[in-house]
């Protein structure tokens, strides 16, 4: 991409709402921009991340042997009667009439819908375990909704569900998401804890949820120092009081807070803020029964199927990734994250060396597979350097003066270091480092 043909609209300031780093840097770095209360529109450069992430998604869980479908986004509310959550889920759940007078809901989640989908199409052991997923829009009416990507209303939502012919093969199933979904947050270059979690309104025996460790996590945890026991704070104490003290203080009071107990490893256990980016939860029957979704067994019994579920939030992963990368100058992506690896800053435009290097750059990053961007716009460099910083591209290449000694630099973004290179060695350094 050429930055003089591509819609990037930075900004200098942020809404006078936006208190979180990720909220402040995806608007003013061009990546969103709000549409309404708890409403964001993803520009291209968000797009390109919010893609990437997805085709990560859809890579480990279609090697684990799942199976990806896209349920409508409209639901009839009647599935939801049926399952009891039509009441239970309150106000978040948007609710719609058509022309008809029928009630529909925008979905929040979709256990009712996919056991609709299964029920009657699966109807024998033998057909047993499936496990469907989708990457799909949700709709949650938040009463307040903040924090960017964080808390919106409208959210891109991978959730996936199980059916299995015994509470054992279920649990087996529970046991490889969870190890799938680490694959998943190990290849996006988070650190990210695995915690013993409450299982809320979706409901169930047993749920983990997974959390990216940032300062600005709505969530506290308690995490090993040596192994990786962690739990929310919710399942650890009964005193709500207690529980609410703990969420209000900030990252900073949290680590003067002591801790008597040790975990089982006998390491230390401490105090840590977290963004929960995923959930997977064992549900039994409670879905399958209530929607009379049955198969026969061996014996040829009539059971309801054994379920769990799993959740990612895919559109908050974009923000969370930046709440855990960033500097007071901007974005810092990772390498599987970045809209585009390598950025090619040329500083005088009307300087025809700079320029015929810049794209013979250009077209040869290109004709090798890596995703590039040059910025052949005719800024000042200050200019172009800033954007680069706010944006955060793993590794700029800056064409200036010194290209008149045959020198080029690469600033790497993370650890803003700079190294100057021969210009004809600056392809082969870059492919290196990448």
């Amino acid at each position: 991409m050429r930055r003089s043909r591509a819609f990037i609209p930075t900004t200098k300031e942020a809404p006078s709402d936006a208190t979180l780093p990720s909220h402040q840097f995806l608007i003013r770095a061009g990546f969103i921009n709000q549409q309404g209360a708890g409403l964001y529109n993803f520009l291209p450069l968000g797009k390109i991340v919010l893609e990437k992430i997805r085709a990560i998604v859809k890579e480990e869980l279609d090697k684990a042997g799942c199976n990806e479908v896209q349920l409508s986004f409209v639901t009839p509310v009647s599935l939801w009667e049926k399952s009891g959550r039509s009441e239970t889920m309150g106000k978040e759940m948007l609710r719609i009439k058509d022309r008809h007078e029928n009630s529909f809901v925008l979905s929040p989640t979709n256990e009712e819908a996919m056991v609709e989908l299964v029920k009657n199409r699966v109807t024998s052991y033998k057909d047993l375990p499936i496990n469907l997923y989708q990457i799909n829009t949700k709709f949650r009416d938040e009463a307040r909704p903040r924090y960017g990507l964080l808390r919106g209303r409208e959210f891109l939502m991978k959730d996936g569900y199980s059916f299995h012919a015994s509470e054992d093969d279920m649990i087996r199933e529970f046991h490889l998401m969870q190890d799938t979904y680490k694959k998943i947050f190990t290849r996006l270059g988070l650190d990210f804890r695995v915690v013993e979690a409450d299982s809320g309104a979706i409901g169930g025996s047993g749920s983990r949820e997974f959390h990216v460790l940032a300062d600005s996590g709505e969530d506290t945890l308690v995490v090993c120092e040596s192994c990786e026991y962690g739990a929310n704070i919710e399942t650890l104490y009964t005193d709500e009081q207690k529980i609410d003290e703990l969420k209000e203080r900030s990252y900073d009071e949290l680590q003067t807070q002591e801790l008597d107990e040790r975990c089982s490893c006998g390491a230390k256990l401490s105090f840590k803020k977290g963004i929960e980016v995923g959930h997977i939860f064992q549900l039994g029957t409670k879905y399958s029964a209530a929607l009379e979704a049955n198969f026969n067994d061996e014996n040829g019994r009539t059971k309801p199927f054994e379920m769990a579920t799993f959740g990612i939030g895919v559109s908050r992963l974009v923000a969370a990734i930046i709440e855990q990368n960033h500097d007071k100058d901007g974005c810092i992506w990772t390498k599987s994250t970045t809209p585009y690896m390598v950025n090619i800053l040329v500083s005088n435009i009307k300087d025809d060396e700079q320029v015929k290097l810049g794209e013979d750059l250009y077209n040869k990053f290109l004709a090798n597979g890596v995703e590039v961007i040059l910025d052949d716009t005719k800024e000042r460099f200050g200019f172009k350097m800033k954007d680069a910083e706010l944006i955060g591209f793993v590794y700029t290449i800056i064409i200036g003066k010194e290209l008149a000694n045959g020198l080029v630099e690469i600033y790497e973004r993370k650890t803003k270091t700079k190294i100057s290179v021969d210009a004809n060695n600056v392809f082969t350094k870059i492919m290196e480092l990448i």
